[in-house]
């Protein structure tokens, strides 16, 4: 129980003493944000001095690419401004990736706005989307592994259909609707509670939400192109709202709270569920899912009752080639008959957890 809501009674502290925790709690957690700010301040002093220390280490980089060059890597050079790379030169560059440097400021990239397809910027210093206003061409943005904390300024990159925004510090999704083309989206490992504003893009077909602080699946309705759900390590606890991804093939939930496996009558075309590291206790409802061929759900709370669920649920779907059950009470309660049990009970399946079976 929170200290500062502890009843006198409860915790046999006086008045005065609850007062003096209570201003060490808000003492402490001032003491924690400025910490934090210094951290950041410091980090930012250090990228300067790195940027200064590496002063025209641009110029020239490119001498060996020719001026009709289509394609560009530049991987781990150091480079923190990118005007001074000379990209005026390559009138047909159509990929450029600048994977791993220092640039902390998107800049420079006018000259290639007729031809530029795909731009990679993963794993740099950018902390502001800014300055791809005139890359109208582009599909495939790489914006991963940056300081990003607000998607926008993208309006006008009508094209995009893939967007990568993974390990960033993005907490809301937004500022999308322009993106109609859009067939895989990326936002894994960020800050985001809540999924929303994606009704515009009806074409999506992947959508990465792992590693956030989701609480609920929600707003998914318009999505009815979409193939892949992934939202790992997040906070669910409850499989629900999936009625209309008709399309839906693969669905990744490990990592989370959910207790019971339900929801997912409309979702025929289910090929993999990946249920792993939850509070399942049952296998149940997946009888209709006849296509589905691998079902993870190592990690849960299925007891030993459950080997006879799975002739009832799982015996009939043909198409079932891999399960995984290792972790739960059922197979460390019974080590050494554990495989033939899943065995007999699913006949049809190649594969029991990593193992294959001869």
């Amino acid at each position: 129980m929170d200290i500062a809501t502890t009843s006198q009674k409860e915790s046999g502290e006086q008045p005065n003493e609850i007062v003096e925790s209570k201003r060490a709690v808000v003492k402490e957690t001032i003491s924690d944000v400025e910490d934090e700010d210094e951290d950041e301040d410091e980090e930012e002093e250090e990228e300067e001095e790195e940027t200064n220390q590496n002063d025209n280490i641009e110029e020239g980089l490119l001498d060996d690419y020719p001026d009709d060059a289509e394609e560009i890597d530049a991987i781990h050079s150091r480079i923190s401004y990118i005007p001074k790379l000379g990209l005026e030169r390559f009138k047909q560059l159509e990929r450029l990736c600048l994977r791993q440097n220092l640039i902390m400021d998107i800049e420079g990239f006018e000259p290639l706005s007729n031809t530029l397809v795909e731009l990679d910027l993963y794993d740099n210093k950018i902390s502001r989307i800014r300055g791809l206003s005139e890359l109208t061409k582009l599909k495939m943005l790489d914006l991963s592994f940056n300081k990003i904390k607000h998607i926008k300024n993208l309006d006008t990159l009508t094209n995009l259909e893939d967007i990568y925004f993974v390990s960033n510090r993005i907490s809301k999704i937004e500022n999308l609707d322009h993106l109609t083309l859009v067939t895989n989206l990326e936002l894994g490992a960020n800050k985001i509670r809540v999924i929303e504003n994606l009704d515009k893009l009806i074409l999506l077909k992947q959508l990465w939400l792992g590693k956030n602080k989701i609480t609920r699946l929600e707003n998914l309705s318009p999505l009815s192109n979409l193939r892949i759900l992934s939202i790992q390590s997040n906070r669910l606890t409850k499989l629900e709202n999936l009625e209309e991804l008709h399309n839906l093939e693969e669905i990744y939930l490990s990592h989370n709270a959910i207790e019971k496996i339900e929801g997912l009558e409309k979702n025929l075309k289910l090929t993999t569920i990946d249920i792993a590291n939850n509070r399942v206790k049952h296998i149940e409802n997946l009888s209709h899912l006849t296509n589905l061929e691998e079902i993870w759900a190592n990690n849960n709370l299925l007891e030993t009752s459950c080997f006879d669920e799975l002739n009832k649920e799982l015996g009939g779907l043909k198409e079932l080639t891999t399960i995984y059950l290792e972790g739960n009470p059922m197979q460390l309660a019974n080590r050494a008959t554990y495989r033939n049990k899943v065995h007999l009970a699913l006949p049809q399946v190649k594969q029991i957890d990593a193992t294959y079976i001869r």
